[in-house]
């Protein structure tokens, strides 16, 4: 039986299905030639920018942020998730389904959202999970991915 410290309130938890505005990016064959250089991916596809690898969204819809926007460990703070009471971050799982490749031309469309907040009993004390699901879909509405990301706060 897991014990609560309390830590969740109502007001943190009534943040679930809070998501963010639609972003738009541009799948270039420049930047997918670039991000397969610098991972190692060789296969000519990649290499000739006519089709992404694996995880080129990522990098793609990170935010670019002036210094001070960024949080002590160098990550950039996350305007879609409330404040909450525990602050050192770890991760705790990144599950991805493909649709469809990303392909050199894609207008693609990420919308983020948080799915859960909860609290566990760890050895050392309390952790606080929360899921992101990420859905990114081409211009037109076909999905090309989801992406679900668990956290963990100490």
């Amino acid at each position: 039986m897991q014990i609560s410290s309390g830590l969740l309130t109502d007001e943190l938890l009534s943040h679930i299905g809070r998501t963010s505005a639609p972003r738009i990016e541009i799948a270039s064959r420049r930047e997918i030639r670039k991000y397969s250089i610098a991972t190692g991916w060789k296969k000519k596809e990649y290499l000739d920018g006519d089709v992404a690898p694996p995880l080129f969204h990522v990098a793609l819809f990170w935010d670019i942020v002036e210094l001070d926007e960024l949080s002590p460990d160098g990550v950039s703070i996350d305007r879609l998730l409330p404040k909450f009471p525990l602050e050192k971050a770890m991760a705790g799982g990144l599950s991805i389904d493909y649709f469809r490749p990303i392909m050199a031309g894609d207008v693609l469309v990420a919308t983020r959202t948080l799915t859960n907040i909860y609290e566990k009993a760890g050895s050392q004390g309390p952790i606080i999970f929360y899921e992101v699901v990420m859905r990114v879909e081409t211009e037109a509405g076909e999905l090309v991915l989801t992406e679900k990301t668990t956290r963990l706060l100490r």
